[in-house]
């Protein structure tokens, strides 16, 4: 596979995910150190302390996944990487990049009215969002066949 021209990642979704991580370890190890003496009557035990931390890295674990997205572009195709799945789709089949009205991030248009999103271009990085779509869009006229209307009269 040849070198990535283009590699997008949200930038204010990564930043977010990233502090809300740390807050969630920070207040569930202060809550691990003072669970120890609560006035409760109830008796907390250096496991349950440890639980309670690891709670806390647990819930920072998940909310990093929101800095995986990634749209990466080459010669072969478009790879999207979301929070969880990851696809690589080759040029004859990509049939454009649509930020639909409203939409919180793009996607990617395919055959068959079928889509992609593309969480790591999303609308509340705005000028960030706008300069990649306009990369993608250069390299897809670059890349991309050129699409034909099958079926339609006189064609």
């Amino acid at each position: 596979m040849s070198a990535w021209e283009m590699e997008v990642r949200s930038k204010k979704t990564a930043r977010f995910a990233v502090g809300i991580a740390a807050v969630f370890v920070l207040v569930f190890v202060v809550l691990a150190v003072l669970l120890r003496g609560s006035q409760t009557g109830v008796y907390f035990r250096f496991v349950d302390q440890l639980s309670m931390a690891g709670i806390g890295v647990a819930l920072a674990g998940g909310t990093l996944i929101l800095t995986r997205p990634r749209l990466r572009v080459n010669a072969e195709g478009v790879g999207v990487r979301n929070a969880i799945t990851e696809r690589f789709v080759e040029w004859d089949l990509v049939q454009g990049l649509s930020f639909p009205d409203g939409a919180a991030w793009a996607r990617i248009d395919l055959p068959d009215d079928e889509y992609i999103p593309v969480l790591a271009i999303q609308a509340n990085d705005r000028e960030h969002a706008v300069d990649a779509v306009r990369r993608f869009r250069a390299l897809e006229a670059k890349y991309a066949p050129v699409q034909t209307n099958q079926g339609s009269p006189g064609a």
